[in-house]
């Protein structure tokens, strides 16, 4: 008697094909191609956001350069020779000159660097270590929307804020073609030296509401609010002991600040 028998795993294996060949054909396609349009579907996702982040990045980092150059190109550095004297007692007007010397002074030069920042109308001045030795070097901040100005004394440390005047400041404009005009040599102005006076009337404790570019100057060193002399009441020029100077321009002309504290 012959006996017979057979293999467990073959049948197993021949169970699992004939259950495999149960399942429609058209419901494995079906479920694959689904996932592989979810897979398309999130691959463009992916695709488009990174796209998007790189434009993004191309955009700010040519607006950044385009503004840094912009401003760049508004940086000029600037040398003035003026008389050693007074405006009013120093000058005649000749008609066919205009302003020119009473009688001869010596020539000073006064050199710095002047940024015009256009857009937000501001001007920041850099004075380095004058030729001569009674004027101190100064960082100034013309901010035409605040309405105010700084001097940084760098001999000092310390900063000075005021109302701006708008009298002897030009406006970023203004200045600005003045300066271009005088680089491309189609004006060669007739300088000439004005004095103005300040006084320390207090400590200003807090610089954060001065400005963003006042506040950059400013921070970390002793802050004290200015006051023409001419508009305090009461107040003699020898009341005043301890005085230092900045000259600097930003017009036609230069100005000495003389800032003396009480």
């Amino acid at each position: 008697m012959v006996k017979v028998s057979f293999n467990a795993a073959l049948a197993q294996k021949d169970v699992k094909k004939d259950a495999e060949t149960l399942i429609p054909e058209d419901e494995t396609d079906a479920e694959a191609a689904v996932l592989v349009r979810r897979r398309y579907r999130t691959w463009c996702w992916c695709m488009c956001l990174g796209l998007a982040l790189m434009l993004s990045g191309v955009v700010i980092a040519g607006a950044y350069m385009y503004r840094y150059y912009f401003q760049e190109d508004r940086t000029f550095y600037c040398g003035v020779r003026y008389p050693e004297g007074y405006m009013a007692d120093d000058y005649v007007l000749s008609e066919e000159e205009g302003m020119e010397p009473a009688r001869n002074l010596r020539q000073r030069l006064l050199e710095e660097t002047i940024r015009v920042l256009e857009e937000e109308q501001v001007e920041l001045i850099n004075v380095p270590v004058p030729e001569f030795d009674d004027g101190d070097p100064a960082d100034i901040v013309h901010d035409f929307q605040r309405r105010l100005t700084a001097y940084l004394d760098l001999n000092l440390n310390k900063c000075y804020v005021i109302p701006l005047n708008t009298s002897i400041v030009m406006p970023p404009r203004d200045l600005l073609d003045l300066l271009i005009n005088v680089k491309a040599g189609t004006y060669l102005p007739q300088t000439y030296l004005i004095h103005e006076e300040m006084v320390v009337t207090e400590r200003l404790e807090q610089v954060d509401q001065l400005g963003y570019f006042i506040y950059n100057l400013c921070r970390g060193k002793e802050t004290f609010k200015l006051q023409r002399r001419d508009r305090i009441l009461g107040i003699q020029k020898r009341e005043a002991r301890n005085c230092h100077k900045i000259r600097h321009f930003e017009n036609k002309f230069v100005v000495e600040t003389l800032i003396c504290e009480p």
